[in-house]
Parts: structure tokens; sequence; C-alpha cells
């Protein structure tokens, strides 16, 4: 042991002010922090929307510092207070770089994780699969990119090692590209949401409630009861219909009227109808017209909206509509049309009926007579 290296006043010196500097330095950075984190948290808690949202993730990233790091952080700014050999210098140097790219990573890992955890706050996440992957996939980029680029500052040379992760990725991707066509469809549905599990959507002949997004499918409870699982490629390969988006209905409906019915009396059945429709609960009128000379029939065609996507409210308001209709139409002494057809019996005679066991028989006129 070298006794006059350890009794050198210089070397205490330097340990003392080193150590002083270091302990000073992580005060400050400390305090700082904390500062910055609490005018943040006071500012976001004023503050409304997505401004908030971010301002709360930027005060958790700052209390989420690592306080090794601040330490090593505020030791390193000690050690430039000494006088330090070249060696020394250049280690120094390097130690500056890993410091600040492993905190850096850190706070993106941590922002990463409270974006994550933003969406399942209230225990129900829209789709957890595609969240966890993205997150998973954030993270490894950011933890390899710490990796690389603390590598490449260290002299290493990454360029080999870049080429081998392309090529094994492109190998990988060749191998499970059916797989991967359909977790990139995943993503796809997490980041575009064409629909969310509770959705009621319709597909091809499929319709049911949307019970699980997945790596690789997306799973349907049928109205029939059974569980339908399908692709998720082939889910956005389709035209779907997602009724639970769905604000009001526009609902169009016919009826028809005999020919006998006379003018006055059609030109009437227009505001008959505008009362009734008006007269329901969660429903605009639109229109009602005489609209053809249809056969058996003079049709009407009516207009209306459902102020709410409620298919039950629907049904409901639509039977009361039906009932009122058949009530107005029998006290105007308005008949409601069916299908009816006429047969004209020309020449001849009538074939023989038997009514009540006695037989009778109608020559026929020279008109033709006609049964209806």
């Amino acid at each position: 042991m070298n006794w006059e290296t350890l009794l050198n006043q210089e070397l205490w010196i330097d340990l003392a002010v080193i150590l002083a500097v270091t302990f000073v330095c992580y005060w400050v950075l400390r305090t700082v922090l904390n500062l910055i984190a609490h005018r943040l948290d006071k500012v976001a808690t004023n503050a409304q929307g997505s401004h908030a949202r971010i301002l709360g993730f930027a005060t958790e990233m700052l209390r989420r510092t690592s306080r090794f790091l601040l330490f090593a952080f505020s030791l390193l700014i000690g050690l430039k207070a000494a006088e330090l050999p070249d060696r020394w210098a250049a280690m120094l140097s390097h130690g500056w770089f890993i410091a600040l790219a492993m905190q850096i990573a850190l706070w993106l890992d941590g922002g990463v994780r409270l974006w994550m955890e933003s969406l399942t706050r209230d225990g129900k996440t829209r789709n957890p699969v595609t969240t966890t992957i993205i997150g998973i996939m954030l993270r490894i980029v950011i933890w390899t990119m710490m990796l690389l680029s603390i590598l490449a500052n260290l002299g290493v040379d990454i360029t080999a090692m870049v080429a081998s992760l392309g090529v094994g990725g492109i190998a990988i991707a060749l191998a499970v590209q059916t797989l991967l066509s359909d977790v990139f469809a995943s993503l796809s549905i997490g980041v575009d949401k064409p629909f969310e599990i509770g959705d009621f959507v319709v597909f091809g002949d499929v319709a049911g409630n949307i019970e699980h997004i997945g790596l690789k499918t997306t799973r349907i409870r049928a109205l029939s009861g059974e569980q339908i699982v399908c692709s998720n490629t082939d889910m956005l390969r389709q035209f779907l219909h997602n009724y639970k988006r769905m604000d009001t209905r526009r609902i169009v409906f016919k009826f028809g009227v005999t020919y006998d019915t006379p003018p006055d009396k059609v030109r009437q059945i227009g505001g008959v109808v505008r009362e009734i429709v008006e007269a329901q609960n969660q429903t605009r009128f639109d229109r009602a017209h005489f609209v053809a000379f249809d056969d058996f029939q003079l049709t009407f065609e009516v207009v209306y909206i459902m102020l709410t996507s409620d298919y039950n409210t629907y049904m409901d308001v639509q039977q009361e509509i039906n009932l009122a209709l058949l009530q107005r139409m029998a006290d105007m002494e308005v008949d409601f049309a069916f299908p009816t057809q006429s047969i004209e019996f020309l020449g001849g005679r009538f074939p023989e009926v038997t009514v009540a066991g006695v037989a009778s028989a109608q020559p026929a006129n020279d008109n033709g007579p006609r049964l209806a």
C-alpha cells in the first residue's frame, strides 16, 4: 500500500470537493424537479381536456425520475470539479451519455406505462389486446434504441447488429405472414376503432355484439346465442354496419288504402299520419305522401326520425303508430287494401254450384258475367 498517496493532502481535498459538489448538485436537482412537478400538477388541475392529460403525464414522468441515475449525474458533475487524468476524462464523457440515455429511456418507458394505465383506469379498456401489443412494441423500441445508442457511444460498431436484426425480422415476417396480417389488422382495429367491445355490428350474414378483440380473431355473440369467431383481416375486408354508434334512426314504412276511397279522404290521410307521428315520444316527422297507384291499393309512404337508436323503443313507437292508424282509418271509414283478384267468365254457362244440397245454374248473358 502506497501510504504517501493516502497521506496526500491534495487527494483528500479533491475527494471532499467532489463529494460536496455531488451532494449539492443532487439536492439542487431533486429540488428543481420537485418544484417543476408541483408547478405542472397545479397547472394540470386547472386545465381541461387533452392539455390537462398531457401535463399530468409530464408530472408523473418527472416524479418517476430514478434517484440512482440522478445521484450518478450529480457525481459526474462533481468529478468535473477535480483534475482527472485523460483516461478518466474519457470515461467520464461516456458516463454522461449513459446516465442521460438511461434516464430518457426511463422517462419514455414511464410515459408508455402511464398511457396504458390511463386506458384502463376505469377498469374497462376498449381493446386490451391492442393496447398491450402497442405498449410492448413501444417499450421494445425505446430500450433497443437506448442500448444501441450507448454501444455506439462506447465505440462499438453496431452496423452488423442492425443488419442482423433487419434480416432476422424479414425472415420471421415471411414465415408468419398470415399471423402478422391478423396482428396488424388487430392493431388497425385498435387505432382506427371501427368497432369496440360491446358494439352491435352486422356484416355479411352475421349480426351480434362484439365480445372480444384478440390478437388474431374477433369474437361475436350472435343474436341466436352462439359465438362466431372471425379473422381480424376478414373483418376489415367487408362492409360492416356498427349500430351502436347510430344516434338516430330514419324509419320508412308504407301502407295502402282501397281504390274506392274518395279523393277528399285520400288528401286528408297525409295530415292524419302527421298528427299520429308527432303525438309519439322521441320522434320527428319528416313526410307522408300518396306515392303510387299500385296493384290493389293506393300506396302511401311515411318517413319519420327516431331520436334514439334503441331498437326496442323504435318497435314500441311503430306499434303505437300502427294502432293509431287502424283507429283513425276506421273513424274515417277508409279501408286498408289487401290483395284481390277478379275473374271474367265469357260465354257458355256457369258450372253447377250445389248450395245446401240444391243445384243451380245461371245462363251467361251477352256481356259476360264476372265473378269477384
